[in-house]
């Protein structure tokens, strides 16, 4: 049974940093894409990184390009999201998500609809 817990949310201020770690268990980390979704209060879940180590895929929503770092630690079996420059818009409840099997065929899924597994979310406060 696949199952992801999410930590290191918490309050910060603008220009400040966080990590997510995201403790998955359950199956390969080679067998599925995994990422990092957030939702706002109001709006929708939207995809903010996602990593595939096998093919060396990445993919960065623009909002948070240069600003933050997805990684994975094979030996821990974490996923990682390295927040740096917070801004006040990045605040959410952050999601570490899972795919399953999926065909890529060189694209990266980035939608909420394409993933399969969830973890129960982390807070994420930036404050001006």
């Amino acid at each position: 049974q696949v199952q992801l817990v999410e930590s290191g949310g918490g309050s910060v201020q603008a220009g400040g940093s966080l990590r997510l770690s995201c403790a998955r268990s359950g199956y390969s980390y080679t067998s599925y894409f995994m990422g990092w979704f957030r939702q706002a209060p109001g709006k929708e879940r939207e995809g903010v990184a996602v990593i595939y180590t096998p093919a060396g895929y990445i993919w960065y929503a623009d909002s948070v390009k240069g600003r933050f770092t997805i990684s994975q630690d094979n030996a821990k079996n974490t996923l990682y999201l390295q927040m740096d420059r917070l801004k006040p818009e990045d605040t959410a409840m952050y999601y570490c998500a899972a795919t399953g099997l999926f065909s890529s065929g060189g694209y990266v899924p980035r939608l909420q609809t394409e993933f399969t597994y969830w973890g129960q979310g982390t807070q994420v406060t930036v404050s001006s």
